[in-house]
């Protein structure tokens, strides 16, 4: 189950980085105030997972899940630029998430 919580705060971690770029610099309050509730989730959902995992393990993987999560939909929602070298960088992100979760307890 604590894996299934740090993916879930992976997820809100996407949100509210996501969040930030719609809120404007919290000038808009519907996102701004979607953006701190998804902040308050992901950090809720990591506490619960660091419970039964190693901090540096869940904490690379956390942020592991919030930077691809925010490139793929930095590329989709804001029509951010595409390139070898990036979709290069997103594999060993990959790659190194998948290595911490494999040599963990």
């Amino acid at each position: 189950m604590h894996w299934m919580y740090l993916l879930i705060a992976g997820i809100f971690e996407i949100s509210w980085a996501v969040g930030l770029k719609f809120s404007h610099g919290f000038t808009q309050l519907i996102p701004s105030i979607l953006t701190v509730a998804g902040m308050i989730a992901s950090f809720y959902f990591l506490a619960l997972a660091l419970k039964n995992l190693p901090l540096g393990t869940a904490y690379a993987i956390w942020t592991g899940i919030g930077t691809l999560g925010t490139v793929i939909l930095g590329i989709i929602l804001f029509k951010e630029p595409v390139s070898a070298v990036r979709l290069s960088c997103i594999a060993f992100i990959i790659t190194g998430i998948t290595g911490l979760k494999l040599i963990s307890n």
